[in-house]
């Protein structure tokens, strides 16, 4: 599978285990089998192609779908070491409390309905002809301390545009988190053909846009009155990078 591919596969049954992978976000072996009405022998087969295309690996016995998107770096700053990697399933619950530790500041809404949305979903991941969206983390100790998220539907009118949103828990700060969370996420959607990535925060969260501007973004819009935050009316900072496709 290329970099921006959609996946698109010559055997129905290929598509049937893709497309319930790809819905639940992590599958057991057994429970994949029954439910696509497969028996173990052929799934076992039709797993071992997906893998080798690239389209699905295994993770902790399960299977999950594969969006190409790097490995692992660790980094040091100070007396901390912390590793930035693409996310897995299984670091779902990790960003939904790293998300609402930080939406609970009121500064961040648009994230704070990222972490419903995943929440209720119960998936991660995203790769189909409707949307795609792609996590990375920031961990310590295999905690999940940062995020980055980008995702953007499957529209031909919006293929060009996907939506970035990126932040580390208070205590983590100041290590350089979220400009490598930042970097990661950016180099993801150009490496899929994004040529914009937008962000939207309350005026109020001027460290948020003092962070997003030293990165090349810009204040492309203000919708005032646009969040009500505690009793009163804050403006909304509708902010974008362009990305150099190389």
């Amino acid at each position: 599978m290329t970099h921006g591919q959609v996946p698109s596969f010559d055997r129905s049954v290929h598509e049937e285990l893709y497309d319930y992978i790809e819905r639940h976000g992590s599958v057991a072996p057994p429970d994949l089998a029954e439910a696509v009405g497969v028996d173990p022998e052929t799934m076992t087969h039709e797993i071992a192609i997906l893998k080798r295309d690239g389209y699905v690996e295994e993770h902790g016995g399960e299977f999950q779908v594969v969006l190409e998107a790097g490995t692992a770096e660790e980094y040091v700053s100070s007396d901390l070491t912390f590793v930035v990697r693409p996310a897995r399933q299984s670091d779902l619950t990790g960003i939904v409390g790293t998300i609402r530790t930080i939406t609970a500041e009121k500064t961040y809404l648009v994230a704070e309905s990222v972490a419903e949305q995943i929440n209720f979903e119960g998936v991660l991941l995203r790769n189909n002809n409707i949307e795609r969206r792609m996590f990375f983390v920031a961990t310590v100790n295999d905690d999940v301390v940062g995020w980055a998220h980008i995702e953007a539907p499957q529209l031909e009118k919006l293929s060009h545009a996907a939506k970035l949103t990126v932040g580390v828990l208070p205590a983590y700060r100041r290590h350089g988190m979220g400009s490598h969370l930042l970097h990661r996420g950016l180099e993801w959607a150009r490496s899929h053909d994004y040529k914009r990535v937008y962000n939207s925060i309350p005026a109020t969260n001027q460290n948020a846009a003092r962070f997003l501007e030293d990165h090349g973004f810009e204040t492309e819009a203000i919708r005032k009155d646009h969040y009500q935050i505690e009793g009163s009316y804050t403006a909304e900072l509708m902010m974008a990078r362009t990305l150099d496709i190389t």
